[in-house]
């Protein structure tokens, strides 16, 4: 089971160190123009909290399961990147992007698993 875990909590880091770097440094046009499409629905002081709280996140998943220190916070990491996910998933439902939809249900499905089984 902690293969597992940390399987997904290294997926899970991947994923939101790129998407988190991308929506803090990019303009909204050049995210736009390179398919970060739901952010359309927020205002940018939105978008770049949101790509702060991502990195957040990274450092959450994987730093206290290295150090041994902090532990509480891979649970808490993952339960704000679930959040994320559902601000995501209902952007990509209200721009009609299924494969977007997708993404994120997989991405809070991977959140979850994490924080579940970091929990207990």
């Amino acid at each position: 089971m902690n293969t597992a875990l940390w399987t997904a909590q290294l997926i899970l880091a991947a994923v939101f160190a790129l998407s988190g770097t991308v929506k803090l440094t990019m303009s909204r046009q050049r995210l736009l123009d390179t398919g970060q499409t739901g952010i359309a629905m927020f205002p940018m002081p939105v978008v770049r909290f949101t790509a702060a709280m991502e990195l957040l996140a990274v450092v959450g998943l994987v730093a206290p399961g290295l150090t041994r220190i902090g532990l509480v916070f891979t649970p808490l990491a993952a339960a704000g990147l679930c959040v994320v996910m559902i601000g995501a998933a209902w952007a990509h439902s209200r721009l009609h992007e299924p494969r977007s939809f997708l993404a994120n249900a997989v991405l809070f499905g991977l959140a979850v698993f994490v924080f579940v089984g970091r929990l207990l």
